[in-house]
């Protein structure tokens, strides 16, 4: 008897041993969970970093944890607009601007391309031209806005006043400048290229995200002095070190000298935020745990069904900047409802709950999505969005990325004839998905993906109506303008057809929210308006979104890999 409890009781140790070892995870914090290998780069191998941290919002933003909502229409349409039915839908968390992209803002954008691409260049002309905002949008026949013409954009009274004027093309390039202005200076400030060298770029020696990451020897025009900073002599001189020591070795690879993505050091890029995104951004139903907010019973980006306050303080006072009633755009003088009869300064109301300024009234705001009366949640209900156009990096015949030189700017007619560039010298040209991408794919067959199952038979851009002889008609009949070059100018030709039936096509955009125009029936951020992209109004501005890498949420922010 003894002897068998003294095999139990080992038995029992073994198994406890055993079952502590199972539990305890190995740590791999410098190695690989696939093979063993070091991934440190300490001993000449790969690095890679292990220990990577989410990185704080990049400036301007703030975070908006993603989830489940209702987006659409909750309230009467009184429009019979029928274009925003309700849906269920899914959000990945992103992050989005605090507030509107304000002119100060801006012009920081135009002074950078002034400075780079000087407009006195003939080849550069266009450039800086083709990103100022449109200040005639003020005018009005029967109106006196002189002051806002001249004024609005560019006086210090009117800096922190969100820029409009702004079509969504201008929008769009302003989002790509910033993401490669932000990243500039985090490689400037942590050593990878010259201190100064964002201060110093000119049109054929600039920084660009993507040129970085996929040949960064070419970017600042292949300048050495721009390029390597402190911390990348600091890695040439390791290289130099572990060569000196193992001359005839091949296996030891050192490190990369550059930043590579892996290295998780700069930020995704800025861009406009989708539609789904806005919205949910605006309705920041976090503060209402019931189900009613859930469902979308949520009227505006605040709590309640009123547009007044109902706090002890500001009883009375408007929450958000709109047009009250004919002719009231701010109240009577000395007792203002709303404190503006135009734009006003951001953060002059109180935030939503994800601390977003202004996502109700003040301006209306350019979104990503290409417009179509109906959302598809039958195809997609996790991050909607219609626009997708699907590019990658050109492949030169030496089988590397093809860089735009200074001689290389892409240019964009729009149909008002206005030259906007929307490719500049030091990117990477980009091209469309072909076969060799789309073929037996079960997730998507083409490059441009805008009218994807937009409501007619075939689920394509071209559909033969009954009656029809023609088959490539298009299921929009939208009209189209021409502007064509003749003897070097520009000849703009007016679409004077009588058989256009719609102003929807693949170039229009959503913007949502209300404005300082706008009645408070559009304040609701179900509500959804289209306008052409090319075109600029005084109530669109917009602001930029940033999507989040890794994990939904902060919680347990340290990922070990």
């Amino acid at each position: 008897m003894k002897i068998r409890n003294i095999l139990n009781i080992g038995v029992t140790v073994f198994g406890a041993v055993a079952l502590i070892s199972c539990n305890n995870s190995r740590d791999y914090s410098s190695s690989s969970r696939a093979t063993g290998w070091d991934l440190s780069g300490k001993r000449g191998g790969l690095e890679y970093k292990t220990d990577y941290e989410s990185k704080e919002p990049a400036p301007g933003l703030v975070f908006v944890e993603g989830g489940t909502f209702t987006m659409g229409r909750v309230q009467d349409d009184v429009m019979h607009d029928w274009n925003n039915s309700p849906t269920q839908q899914h959000v990945q968390s992103f992050y989005m601007d605090e507030t509107e992209v304000t002119n100060l803002m801006y012009l920081e954008y135009l002074n950078y391309l002034k400075q780079v691409y000087p407009p006195s260049e003939e080849r550069y002309a266009n450039i800086y031209r083709g990103a100022l905002p449109d200040t005639l949008v003020w005018r009005n026949p029967l109106g006196f806005l002189e002051n806002m013409v001249n004024n609005y954009l560019r006086h210090p009274a009117y800096q922190n006043y969100p820029v409009v004027g702004v079509n969504w093309i201008q929008a769009t390039e302003f989002s790509k400048w910033r993401t490669d202005r932000v990243n500039e200076k985090i490689a400037a400030d942590e050593g990878y290229v010259a201190r100064d060298a964002y201060r110093n770029a000119t049109a054929e020696s600039n920084f660009t995200t993507d040129t970085y990451l996929n040949a960064p020897s070419k970017v600042y025009g292949g300048d050495e002095e721009m390029i390597k900073g402190k911390t990348t002599e600091k890695k040439i001189q390791r290289k130099e070190k572990q060569n000196s020591k193992n001359p005839n070795d091949d296996s030891q690879e050192p490190s990369n000298i550059y930043v590579q993505k892996k290295d998780g050091v700069f930020y995704p890029e800025y861009r406009l935020p989708t539609e789904a995104e806005w919205e949910y951004a605006a309705v920041a139903q976090t503060s209402v745990r019931d189900y009613n907010s859930y469902k979308g019973r949520k009227k505006y980006p605040w709590d309640g069904e009123y547009t007044r306050s109902s706090k002890r303080k500001t009883l009375g006072d408007q929450k958000a900047n709109f047009k009250q009633g004919v002719g009231d755009y701010g109240g009577i003088a000395g007792w203002s409802d709303d404190g503006a009869d135009i734009t006003t300064e951001v953060k002059s109301y109180e935030p939503n709950d994800y601390g977003l300024y202004d996502m109700a009234g003040n301006v209306a705001e350019w979104v990503a999505d290409v417009y179509r009366p109906r959302v598809d949640v039958e195809f997609n209900d996790f991050n909607y969005y219609r626009g997708n156009v699907y590019t990658k990096n050109a492949i030169g015949k030496d089988g590397k990325v093809e860089i735009l030189g200074a001689d290389d700017v892409v240019y964009d007619t729009l149909s008002d004839g206005k030259i906007i560039a929307r490719n500049l010298p030091g990117e990477i040209k980009k091209v469309g998905i072909d076969e060799e991408e789309t073929y037996l794919r079960t997730n998507f067959s083409r490059s441009n993906n805008k009218d994807f199952r937009d409501g007619d038979k075939a689920s394509s851009r071209y559909f033969k109506q009954a009656g029809s002889n023609n088959s490539d008609e298009k299921m929009y009949n939208s009209p189209e303008h021409e502007v064509t070059a003749s003897n070097g100018k520009l000849e703009r030709k007016y679409d004077e057809s009588n058989s256009r039936t719609t102003l929807i096509d693949d170039s229009v955009r959503v913007y949502k929210g209300g404005s300082w125009r706008d009645r408070a029936y559009w304040l609701d951020p179900a509500q959804r308006r289209y306008f052409p992209q090319d075109m600029a109004t005084d109530y669109i501005g917009f602001r930029n979104a940033m999507s989040k890498t890794g994990s939904k949420t902060f919680k347990g922010r340290k990922t070990r890999n």
